[in-house]
């Protein structure tokens, strides 16, 4: 055998030994606690046969504590480049077979480099988190290491999408490069995150909690709102990251990309005239709403689990990806609240970056009274929502189907907030507020000098009813656009969109603003 066959030889030996990670027991442990390995992972999320590896025979530099015996090629990651529905993205898979995927600084530097190629060439960067944290070993540097990734996380946001798996552990400082990133989606049953774990929780606070209370995906989908989506199994947990990066660009310079639509835009949906109930205080499901009018009643929900009284998405008119806001009267009669209020600005603002309209179904009576609120700074919040609109260049469509009331209305893409089109049904209400509380205030003095002061409310209540319970006194003054019949709004968002994909609007030169956070 030639030198140059026996190096070739030589290659393939070693590729093998690096694909095999931690080695075929580690995978084994890995097999029995229900998990897929890193690169069965990467197999998994992307297109088959695309994946390009880089740094597969990097080591750690530690000699420390007996690491030099642990050395392993790639060090407890898998990085790389590959393609999802034939578009290119970057990856990177930490490998629990690998020294508890715990990170080392040859580990970052591996995870840097593709999170600097992926800003270079404007394609997604994905993270998929198993790991067990920093590597003690290492002291200073693998918090330096974090530290690298975090700046990048930081320089690459709104640049291109960054969307982090967390498919196991994912612990102290390894979790703020997910909550950096724009979307987390977490495996149930296996992936936990937090700060501080049960152990230091019971010892500092005498709390007993287990990992999934503290930090489960449960809890982060349903209580903190730190996760967008959870999966059952491995399968749906990559699917659903593929689907997610359907509705998005490649980069902040791109447009999303335009889909095959062969549902009619001119497609009337009768239901709609109807569903609007008679009674004012009586709920409807804006699910139904929703459902009606996309392409094919298709609608990708993000945070489904958290704040239910608001509703964000991404969805298609004509083809066309958006991203949805939409108020739901089923809960909590779709009052805004501290974290509704935080889960909209940060999806508004998310949509804003890349370049996708947004298009927002308001049915909002106002903001959640109470101490517990204020206590909280829904004042803050609010804002947030507020700034997110505003700041927002997109095209912005608003359907006003119901309330629209106060401070809530302002928020919700008013026409003032530079909404481009701004529509409502004929059930719209728009006011300062609703006709009882109003009169409650305006009528209260001269109530008390009638014969019969219920009597006088009631009239007055009436009149506030006529004058301010419907969509006309606002579009008076140009701020509602058209009063349009509810089973053709599918139609006006379609043209609405048409009309401003060319939409250039700008705001003041600035570094920043100050958002309040």
């Amino acid at each position: 055998m030639s030198e140059q066959l026996k190096k070739i030889k030589q290659l393939v030996e070693l590729r093998h030994k690096a694909r095999l990670g931690g080695g075929e027991v580690a995978i084994e442990k890995q097999h029995a606690k229900g998990k897929a390995t890193a690169r069965e992972r990467i197999d998994l999320l992307l297109d088959k046969g695309s994946f390009e590896e880089l740094d597969m025979f990097k080591l750690h530099r530690c000699h420390d504590f007996g690491m030099e015996k642990k050395q392993y090629f790639g060090d407890g990651v898998v990085c790389g480049s590959g393609t999802i529905n034939g578009r290119l993205v970057y990856v990177f898979a930490q490998d629990f077979t690998v020294n508890g995927g715990s990170l080392s600084e040859t580990m970052a530097e591996k995870i840097c480099k593709v999170m600097d190629l992926s800003m270079k060439v404007g394609a997604p960067c994905i993270g998929l988190n198993d790991s067990g944290g920093a590597r003690i070993q290492e002291g200073v540097n693998s918090l330096a290491g974090f530290a690298n990734i975090f700046q990048r996380n930081i320089e690459a946001s709104g640049v291109v999408p960054q969307i982090s798996g967390i498919c196991g552990p994912c612990a102290g400082g390894s979790v703020y490069s997910p909550a950096l990133t724009d979307f987390i989606v977490m495996l149930e049953g296996i992936s936990y995150m937090f700060l501080t774990g049960p152990k230091v929780v019971k010892t500092v606070t005498g709390e007993d909690v287990s990992q999934e209370d503290l930090g489960g995906a449960s809890v982060h989908a349903t209580k903190s709102g730190v996760c967008h989506f959870t999966a059952k199994t491995e399968e749906e947990f990559t699917g659903l990251i593929r689907k997610l990066l359907s509705y998005m660009p490649q980069n902040n310079m791109e447009r999303t990309p335009r889909v095959e639509c062969n549902d009619p835009i001119d497609r009337k949906e009768d239901l709609l005239n109807e569903i609007i109930p008679d009674n004012p205080n009586m709920a409807y499901d804006m699910y139904k709403v929703i459902g009606a009018v996309v392409d094919n009643g298709e609608f990708m929900e993000v945070q489904a689990g958290y704040a239910k009284n608001i509703i964000i998405g991404f969805a298609r008119f004509n083809g066309q990806s958006v991203g949805i806001v939409a108020n739901q009267p089923s809960v909590y009669a779709g009052v805004l609240d501290c974290n509704a209020s935080r889960k909209g600005a940060r999806f508004v603002r998310f949509c804003d970056a890349f370049n996708i309209p947004i298009v927002s179904l308001v049915d909002v009576p106002g903001f959640l009274p109470g101490t517990g609120q204020e206590y909280n700074a829904v004042i803050s919040h609010g804002a947030k929502l507020l700034y997110a609109y505003g700041e927002a260049t997109v095209p912005k469509v608003t359907i006003t189907l119901r309330k629209s009331y106060g401070g809530s209305h302002i928020v919700m893409g008013c026409k003032q907030l530079k909404a481009d089109l701004n529509y409502a049904w004929p059930s719209a209400e728009i006011a300062v507020m609703g006709a009882s509380g109003a009169v409650a205030i305006l009528s209260a003095k001269a109530a008390k000098e009638q014969e019969d002061p219920k009597a006088y409310l009631a009239q007055k209540e009436k009149e506030y009813n006529d004058l301010f319970t419907n969509p006309y006194k606002a579009a008076e003054y140009g701020y509602i656009d058209d009063v349009i019949e509810p089973r053709n709004t599918r139609f006006r968002i379609c043209r609405a969109l048409a009309q401003l994909e060319t939409k250039m609007e700008t705001r003041p030169a600035k570094k920043h603003g100050n958002e309040p956070l």
